[in-house]
């Protein structure tokens, strides 16, 4: 099958293989971010060795199963290792035999262990073993390219990038595998023989956002509405029960990690750390801000710097579309059919908070269509202490090159129309932002509009417009 996008990853990985050293690759993100697909299309599903781990089973049946890889790679054990230790030297007695597979291009013995978390069960000498496999032999292997992979991303962040013993510095590459942007979505679903308009697509993608197992579910022959009835709305549906099972496939107790998301999901202009630990839910201290990062590696959130306190109080902000749909319309339903939310209030409000996302997903084509790809800049949210009513901004560019982009996304049907009332509470934000931070960089105004804008009296006051087709 085709590699759609990934050609930052798909650059790794050719690196990896012209490697003149051991390589210890770490590939990381989301469940069903398509981590294994990208692996096994890449190498075209040859490997010198490849095992999975089993999720919810034991010591005992992850050994047999990767036993039962052993013997599928020519392995003549008769019995399951006793342990990992056992495992891991027959692993290296397989991969030292002379008609071991290798790489036809880079000669490499190429091993890839998926859903390594799962192998780390309860009490096991998993990762004593695979790190004595790897610091023994494997490191001395110039020709051997070691890949491991999981969706428990803390297990993987914990365990394989932060430690401080064991795995650390060990890894030599790592890959986390972030959802499609709006061009690759573009990409997959043309590939998959489904038409769709580009507001369409940027419809698509505030619902499963950038998830390639979710795009592939859908049916060429159904509208987009149909295909969200379909998938997640109906008892059979396929994504019906799949935000329990996003999280539950990530962390060993996501309980706190959901009412973090769900906190977040109730405000879409963020909380701060502070805020969310007041909540009796959540709580403080060290879990908490393990939890965030937690949070942040899986691509759920995202962390904005408080643009006038830059040294502490940030920003989280909910960033996953599928995550705010399922907690805007799967929780305790009102209705049983996405046909029925279509032009509710409910639906109205999501839209807009779903777009923000969206744009806030893709800040490089944002930056492209304002023609500074190549200007270095920082991202940040703002939001008055002082001012009333409140003066929030929910993404501001502060560019090297003197200016700051203060982004105003709008999401309607029709073109958007700055009247009176809208032009009175920009102004107010923009003179509530100058007084407060006092600002040595001209301010530009940029409005990201999914159907552009009229123009009219009040239009000017935007020195830039980024039209929906520009985030592709």
């Amino acid at each position: 099958m085709k590699i759609i996008g990934r050609n930052r990853e798909k650059d790794v990985l050719s690196n990896c293989l012209l490697s003149k050293r051991p390589e210890f690759v770490v590939v990381y993100g989301r469940r069903r971010v398509g981590k294994t697909f990208l692996i096994k299309e890449y190498f075209n599903g040859q490997f010198s060795f490849y095992a999975t781990g089993l999720s919810d089973e034991k010591t005992k049946g992850q050994l047999k199963a990767f036993h039962a890889s052993l013997q599928l790679y020519g392995c003549e054990e008769t019995k399951a290792p006793k342990d990992w230790f056992e495992a891991f030297i027959r692993l290296r007695a397989l991969l030292e035999k002379e008609e071991v597979y290798r790489d036809p291009i880079s000669n490499r013995r190429v091993v890839f262990l998926d859903e390594l978390p799962w192998m780390d069960t309860a009490r096991s000498d998993f990762k004593s073993a695979l790190e004595y496999f790897w610091n023994s032999w494997a490191s001395s292997q110039e020709d051997l390219l070691l890949i491991v992979c999981g969706s428990a991303t803390s297990w993987i962040i914990k365990h394989m990038l932060k430690e401080r013993k064991g795995f650390h510095n060990r890894v030599t590459r790592r890959i986390r595998l972030l959802p499609f942007t709006l061009k690759e979505c573009e990409a997959l679903l043309e590939n998959n023989d489904i038409v769709m308009t580009k507001q369409q697509m940027i419809e698509c993608y505030m619902v499963f956002g950038g998830i390639p197992y979710y795009l592939n579910l859908m049916d060429p022959r159904l509208s987009l509405a149909q295909n969200i009835d379909e998938l997640i709305f109906k008892p059979y549906g396929d994504l019906k029960d799949e935000y329990t099972e996003l999280f539950y496939s990530l962390f060993k107790k996501p309980g706190k990690h959901m009412s973090i998301i769900k906190a977040l999901s109730e405000s879409k202009n963020g909380r701060t750390r502070k805020e969310l630990s007041e909540a009796g839910a959540i709580g403080g201290g060290s879990v908490l801000t393990e939890n965030l990062q937690e949070l942040e590696q899986c691509g759920f959130i995202k962390r904005y710097t408080n643009y006038t306190k830059p040294s502490n109080e940030a920003y989280f902000q909910l960033v996953d579309p599928f995550v705010l749909f399922s907690l805007r319309f799967l929780g305790p339903r009102k209705r049983n059919s996405w046909m029925e939310y279509i032009h509710s209030p409910s639906y109205n409000a999501w839209r807009g908070n779903a777009f923000e996302i969206c744009c806030v997903n893709h800040i490089s084509e944002i930056k492209a269509a304002l023609g500074i790809a190549g200007v270095e800049t920082k991202e940040y949210a703002w939001r008055s202490e002082t001012s009333d009513p409140g003066a929030q901004i929910d993404l501001l560019i502060d560019r090297k090159d003197g200016v700051i982009d203060l982004c105003e996304m709008k999401y309607t049907d029709c073109a958007f129309e700055m009247d009176k009332t809208e032009y009175g509470k920009l102004m107010n934000r923009l003179s509530t932002f100058q007084e407060e931070t006092h600002p040595k960089k001209a301010i530009h105004m940029t409005l990201i509009s999914a159907n552009g804008i009229t123009k009219g009296k009040y239009a000017s006051v935007f020195q830039n417009i980024i039209s929906a087709e520009q985030l592709f």
